[in-house]
């Protein structure tokens, strides 16, 4: 039992390496292709990195995509596909930056009704694509897609000056208004800047994460019903509720993704405000493999990849080689994973194959 353990910690960790490997090696293809030294963006993301500041930013934008995909993983964990955390997340910060610049609560309560709202919000807009998936049959992925493109459309509705919006004189950009200083979530000054507080209740979520997946009766029902509806169902499991609950979950996660930066740095939410990070959640939680710690190291590496890539264009290199990157990086996950998944299974066949042959050679001892 130990030496299977090994072997399958072994697999689970030669997956995401290799489609590092891989990615790392394409997008220096790229570099050489395009006549640019290969190597030296690294370099020089690498010593952008060592700046204080630039590390601060990294743990804040951690926090964010952690939560995105801890999101996605929700739904992977239910074998489905939530491309809807961005428009979720999104959609739920701006409503949640509008309560909070609008009430006046003691400071504790105040922040819990932001983060409620939030929670609720992103619930409500991925149980639309649960409720269409139970009683209609109608693809996750293709309602959420759609729930997206009506996000952005509502949320630039909303903002408008003549609805929710505030727009600062003198400036083209449109806010929700400030939300006073009750509601801000208190963070950690460290050299080089803050690091936001709601960050640290990110990564607790991930621990929450894993002990409800793995150490609850609601988690086994999830992961049961994820790997077969229809097993589930024959042991007494509501299928159609643990996939109307999972998109609910998962919608709510999305929802925390933009408090980080809204209760620790904004205050507001603008049209400059993230876009993109559901997507983002998508590349981490592949990366990760739905595992919170694989989830976190994942966020890691791609906030390094986004904060540290900054400084590439004053160097002669486009920052969007970081971009390129994270691209690959999806593509050598699927790649990479399938590949390990078959050396997993002949590598078991061959241990079976030989525990047979081993019985076998005994029992003609014994008989002989």
């Amino acid at each position: 039992m130990k030496k299977f353990d090994k072997d399958r910690l072994l697999l689970g960790i030669a997956g995401p390496a290799l489609a590092l490997i891989v990615a790392f090696a394409l997008t220096s293809v790229v570099l050489l292709v395009s006549d640019r030294d290969p190597i030296e963006p690294y370099q020089i993301m690498y010593d952008t990195a060592q700046f204080t500041d630039v590390q601060v930013n990294i743990v804040n934008t951690t926090g964010t995509y952690y939560l995105a995909a801890l999101a996605v993983a929700i739904g992977f964990r239910m074998n489905l596909f939530n491309i809807g955390v961005d428009g979720q997340y999104r959609l739920a910060v701006m409503l949640a930056a509008v309560v909070g610049a609008n009430v006046d609560l003691p400071g504790p309560i105040h922040i819990l009704l932001i983060v409620l709202v939030a929670m609720g919000v992103g619930a409500i807009w991925a149980g639309i694509a649960g409720v269409l998936k139970t009683t209609r049959g109608v693809s996750e992925v293709v309602s959420t897609i759609m729930l997206n493109a009506i996000a952005t459309s509502l949320i630039a509705w909303m903002i408008l000056p003549a609805n929710l919006g505030v727009q600062l004189p003198g400036s083209n950009d449109l806010t929700t208004g400030e939300i006073p200083e009750s509601g801000w979530f208190p963070g950690v000054d460290v050299d080089g800047g803050t690091i936001y507080g709601f960050t640290f209740v990110a990564f607790a979520l991930g621990i929450v994460y894993w002990f409800a997946l793995n150490r609850t009766r609601f988690g086994f029902d999830l992961r049961a019903t994820g790997a077969s509806e229809s097993a589930a169902q024959a042991s007494g499991v509501d299928a159609k509720k643990m996939i109307l609950t999972a998109m609910l979950i998962s919608g709510a996660v999305a929802g925390l993704a933009g408090l980080p930066l809204l209760l620790g740095d904004t205050h507001t939410y603008s049209l400059s405000f993230p876009v993109g990070v559901g997507f983002t959640g998508i590349t981490i939680a592949l990366l990760g493999r739905n595992n919170p710690i694989g989830i976190f190291f994942a966020a890691l590496l791609l906030s390094f990849l986004d904060k540290a890539s900054a400084e590439l264009d004053q160097h002669g290199y486009e920052k969007e080689i970081a971009t390129i990157m994270q691209g690959l990086i999806v593509i050598a996950v699927v790649v990479s994973y399938e590949v390990v998944r078959q050396y997993g299974l002949r590598r078991q066949q061959q241990k079976v194959g030989e525990e047979l042959a081993a019985q076998a050679k005994k029992s003609e001892e014994v008989a002989a």
